[in-house]
C-alpha cells in the first residue's frame, strides 16, 4: 500500500499552484523548450498526502506535482508545500511510459502512476522516474494523452 493519498486534477498551465508555474517557467527558459504554455495538450495536478504512521505520526506531509504534455515534451514539477519545487522534462521521442500499476515494484509497493524511462533534458544518462496519479478519471485521459503524443512522433 503506498505511503500517500493521491489526487488529480486536470488544470490550464496558469492554473497550476504558483510554485509549479514558476519553476516549470523557470525550466523552459533554461533549456529553451520553446511555447510549451501556448502547446499544451493536457496539464493536471496532483496533490500527494502522505499517510501519517502510528500513534505520533507527525506533521502531514502534501507534495504538489504539476505535469504538461504537448506534442514534443513532457514537462512535470514536483515538491513539498512551502518548498522550491524540482523540474524535469524529456522530448517524447526519447522516453517510454509504463503504467507503475504494471511494473514489477507494483508487488512490492502499490501506488498509482507512471514510470518515465528514457533520456530527461540536461543529461546524458537514461533514467527511470516515478510521477505520482491520483486514481480519477483524469489520470486515466492523461495518460491516455500522453500515450497518443508518444505515438505521433
Amino acid at each position: 500500500m503506498s505511503d500517500y493519498l493521491r489526487s488529480t486534477s486536470e488544470c490550464a498551465f496558469e492554473d497550476l499552484q504558483p510554485a509549479l508555474v514558476t519553476a516549470i517557467r523557470g525550466h523552459i527558459d533554461r533549456f529553451e523548450l520553446g511555447d510549451i504554455e501556448g502547446s499544451a495538450l493536457m496539464c493536471c495536478e496532483t496533490t500527494s498526502t502522505k499517510k501519517k504512521k502510528g500513534l505520533f505520526g507527525g506533521k502531514t506531509e502534501v507534495i504538489r506535482t504539476g505535469v504538461v504534455v504537448t506534442p514534443r515534451w513532457l514537462i512535470w514539477a514536483s515538491g513539498k508545500e512551502g518548498e522550491v519545487p524540482g523540474v524535469l522534462s524529456a522530448r517524447l521521442q526519447n522516453i517510454q511510459v509504463q503504467d507503475y500499476e504494471k511494473t514489477e515494484l507494483y508487488k512490492m509497493m502499490q501506488d498509482t502512476g507512471l514510470n518515465v524511462l528514457g533520456l530527461r533534458t540536461g543529461t546524458n544518462n537514461q533514467g527511470s522516474v516515478f510521477i505520482g496519479l491520483g486514481p480519477e478519471p483524469v489520470s486515466q485521459k492523461f495518460r491516455a494523452v500522453l500515450r497518443e503524443a508518444i505515438a505521433k512522433i
